[in-house]
C-alpha cells in the first residue's frame, strides 16, 4: 500500500525493513516473513516502493509479545 498524503504522519513515523528489525529484535528475514503472512502491514516509499513500517503498529507488536497470555502458565 502506498503512503497516503496524511497531514499528521511524517516519514519519521516509519521505518525501514532494517530498522524494523532492530525494533523489534528480530531479523530482516522475519520482518519480511511476517509481512507476507500478514502479522505486519507495510507501506510503501511512494518514490522507490520501499517497504516502510509505522512504528505505532510494531509497538503494538512488541505489547502483544509482552502481554501474558490466558490459560498460559506463568513463571
Amino acid at each position: 500500500m502506498l503512503m497516503k498524503s496524511n497531514p499528521k504522519e511524517k516519514f519519521s513515523d516509519y521505518l525501514s525493513v532494517k530498522d524494523a528489525a532492530e525494533f523489534l529484535g528480530v531479523s530482516r528475514d522475519t520482518v519480511r516473513r511476517w509481512d507476507k503472512k500478514g502479522k505486519l502491514k507495510a507501506y510503501r516509499h511512494p518514490m522507490n516502493l520501499y517497504r516502510l513500517y509505522k512504528k505505532e503498529d510494531l509497538q503494538n507488536i512488541l505489547n502483544e509479545i509482552k502481554r501474558p497470555r490466558e490459560g498460559g502458565k506463568s513463571k
